[in-house]
């Protein structure tokens, strides 16, 4: 049977297999605490991923600078994109509601926000 993962990567390196919904905020209070006056002082990023043992992942990642990034790859190991990476930028409540959607496996959901385009 395939196994479905999850694993929030903070800004610091450090992996949380599993996070809960107070460690993905958290993780994303830090970084969005790395902005002063508009602009990024010490920039930084956060990466949460969801997968299955045998296939597909899908990467969220977010920025100090408020860049959500969205990527769909054919496995963990990044061998093929599934689709052009998907980006915007969006506030602290956009980044918390793109992990919330990760954590909760809506895939389609996360394709049907209002992403800029590829790279």
């Amino acid at each position: 049977m395939t196994q479905a993962w999850v694993t929030l990567t903070r800004a610091d390196g450090r992996d949380i297999a599993s996070p809960s919904e107070q460690q993905l905020a958290a993780a994303l209070a830090e970084l969005y605490q790395r902005v002063k006056g508009g602009a990024a002082v010490d920039a930084a990023s956060a990466v949460l991923r969801f997968g299955y043992d045998d296939g597909l992942m899908y990467v969220a990642e977010v920025s100090s600078t408020g860049e959500l990034r969205f990527e769909e790859w054919s496995d963990s190991d990044c061998e093929l994109a599934l689709a052009t990476p998907r980006r915007m930028v969006g506030s602290e409540a956009q980044a918390q509601e793109l992990w919330s959607m990760m954590r909760r496996r809506q895939v389609s959901r996360i394709r049907d926000l209002d992403w800029q385009g590829g790279n």
